[in-house]
Parts: C-alpha cells; structure tokens; sequence
C-alpha cells in the first residue's frame, strides 16, 4: 500500500446546519483537499444530519466494500446533537482509542486545552479505519495529520499486511 493510488478516503460531515443549508461545508472540503494534498484519493464525501442513527447507517454504508480511511468531522462535542461517537461506536467493530488520544493530546498542545473537549473515538469496520475529527476546518485537517503517518500503516495491516 505504499503507493499513493493505494490511498483511498471518504469524508462525512454530520451537521444539521448543513444538511439544512443554513451552512457551508468548510471542514469536510478542507479535511478532502489536506488528504488530497497526502496522496489519498477522495472517493467520496456525504453530508448527514445530527444523531446516533445517521452517523452510524451513513459509516456502514460507506465503509461496505471499502479499503480505506474514512474521517468523520464534527458532532464530537458536547452540545445535545453531538452524537457523532455514539454512532460511531454502534458502526465500528474496533476501537482504536490510541489514534483518538493522540488527536485531543495535539490539540491541547497550543495551550487552550479544547482537545479535552473532544469525545471523538476511531476504530475499524472491514479493511476500513473509521476516524472522528471536531467540526472546525483546522480541527479536522490537525486531527488528519496527527494520525497520517499511522493510517497508511493500519491500513496495510488492515488488508492483512504483515507488521514492520
């Protein structure tokens, strides 16, 4: 899997707002174009509403048949619609809580401490590693780049590689 071709990705933004149009996009295209930028071929990104039950039919869905990352952005927080890692947890076979850790610790390394407000979870579904990032353009391309180097290793092993 080290050639870039090999690198697919899917990005699912959970927001009402969006879904209603009353806003745009901005981390979804944001966590799309820093992926691109990785050499990960975006094949797909989709919009669903707030709740355990569309995030998680949503992941099912997109991890079906799929090898590859997919990165969820926002309702990792606290407000009463962010069920992002309920769903997420009712979609994944297994937990990787050491790529969600490692997420909310860089993003307490600027000083201001939000990462301890994240409740995002990662895990896998198949050959598919399922991530949560926060809803913010740059919360979501930092928790990309926290995690880049390691994905593309859980992904060979996910395939059934063979660990270095």
């Amino acid at each position: 899997m080290s050639e870039a071709a090999n690198l697919r990705a899917k990005v699912l933004t959970v927001s009402d707002g969006v879904v209603d149009g009353t806003r745009t996009d901005r981390s979804g295209a944001a966590l799309a174009e820093r992926l691109g930028v990785a050499g990960y071929d975006v094949v797909e990104r989709r919009v669903v509403a707030d709740g355990v039950e569309s995030v998680r039919d949503a992941l099912r869905d997109l991890a079906a048949g799929f090898a590859g990352l997919v990165m969820t952005t926002g309702g990792t927080g606290f407000g009463p619609r962010d069920l992002t890692p309920e769903g997420t947890r009712a979609a994944i076979e297994r937990e990787a809580p050491g790529l969600a850790e490692a997420i909310r610790h860089a993003s307490n390394a600027d000083g201001r401490n939000f990462g301890m407000l994240s409740r995002a979870v990662a895990g896998t579904i198949g050959e598919c590693l399922v991530v949560n990032a926060p809803g913010s353009p740059g919360g979501a391309v930092e928790a990309f780049e926290v995690i880049e180097t390691v994905a593309v290793h859980a992904l060979e092993l996910l395939r059934g590689g063979r660990p270095h």
